[in-house]
């Protein structure tokens, strides 16, 4: 498909302009839409929240753009949130017709789980804003015959989320962190990246197989990481442990603050049960597929890149 037509929402993003470097990288043309330009290809300007995307000349549609994040608590974040991640995905749904879409959810769309791995059949039940509008813009996604990618925590060069966040637990040269040790999946945005890629039928790594069936598929790196691990090596200090009741209390206090200010919470309890429950991701659905996730967190902290 290298002569094809690709078009990338939220090619200006994190996720995206990774994604729309690796699609040009097949020879593919590209199209990012979003309100800034992204790093390649032609920009056409949509607003998500607020009007239809320009798809005219796409062969296959990549949907990576989204309002993320963990808001302040409250019907203002919910609606804003709903504004993009549902209402959004029901305009470019209706806009693609019937190109292949390909659309980047989240595996924050799932409810609470045990420590055994989370498969695509799951329940899902988002805790935030952002996980329960991901989770209905993706039900419109899997009825309009999309694949849905479920990455998790998804880190890399220029990550404005996971891993500047992991470096705000540090206090007095530790890094303060409730409870025991956790298992962790997480994804390298590259490893993200090839799956957008072979899910929509295009070459990874030189290699070309069908498109994926329509449907949902966990995403995520193909180690299993531990919690204080992670954060030691991204943070470069020893951790330490506090007891989860106290981290909870803050949290909550932090969460009434966050009402009051309508700016997002310093801790919020969903960062709290982020990192207090094992959240592993059985991605064997991917694998059938043909896909292999390539990076690792190793392969990113001994890269520059990361500074």
């Amino acid at each position: 498909m290298g002569s094809g037509v690709v078009a990338v929402t939220g090619g200006s993003g994190f996720c995206g302009s990774v994604v729309a470097r690796a699609v040009a990288a097949t020879g593919a043309t590209v199209v990012c839409l979003g309100r800034r330009p992204g790093p390649v290809g032609e920009h056409r300007y949509w607003d998500a929240g607020r009007t239809a995307p320009d798809l005219t000349g796409a062969d296959v549609v990549l949907h990576l753009a989204a309002a993320v994040g963990d808001p302040p608590p409250g019907r203002a974040s919910e609606a804003a949130f709903r504004a993009v991640n549902v209402d959004g995905t029901a305009r470019l749904l209706d806009a693609a017709g019937d190109r292949p879409v390909v659309w980047v959810s989240s595996a924050s769309v799932y409810a609470p789980a045990g420590p055994e791995p989370i498969s695509e059949d799951h329940p899902l039940g988002g805790l935030t804003a952002y996980g329960r509008t991901k989770a209905a813009g993706e039900r419109l996604a899997l009825n309009a015959s999309a694949v849905v990618l479920r990455p998790r925590a998804v880190y890399g060069p220029g990550d404005p989320h996971l891993l500047p966040r992991l470096r705000r637990v540090i206090r007095g040269g530790r890094a303060l962190l409730p409870g025991p040790d956790v298992p962790l999946s997480l994804t390298a945005v590259e490893n993200l990246a090839d799956a957008c890629l072979a899910a929509a039928g295009l070459p990874v790594d030189g290699s070309v197989e069908a498109r994926w069936p329509a449907g949902a598929y966990n995403i995520a790196d193909a180690v299993v990481y531990q919690r204080d691990a992670v954060v030691g090596a991204v943070c470069g200090v020893p951790v330490a442990h506090l007891p989860i009741p106290v981290v909870t209390a803050a949290a909550s206090l932090a969460t009434a603050v966050a009402r009051v200010t309508r700016r997002a919470p310093v801790l919020s309890r969903y960062a709290v049960e982020q990192l207090t429950h094992p959240v592993v991701l059985d991605i064997d659905r991917a694998r059938e597929r043909g896909w292999r996730p390539r990076r690792s967190l190793t392969d990113f902290l001994i890269t520059p890149l990361r500074r």
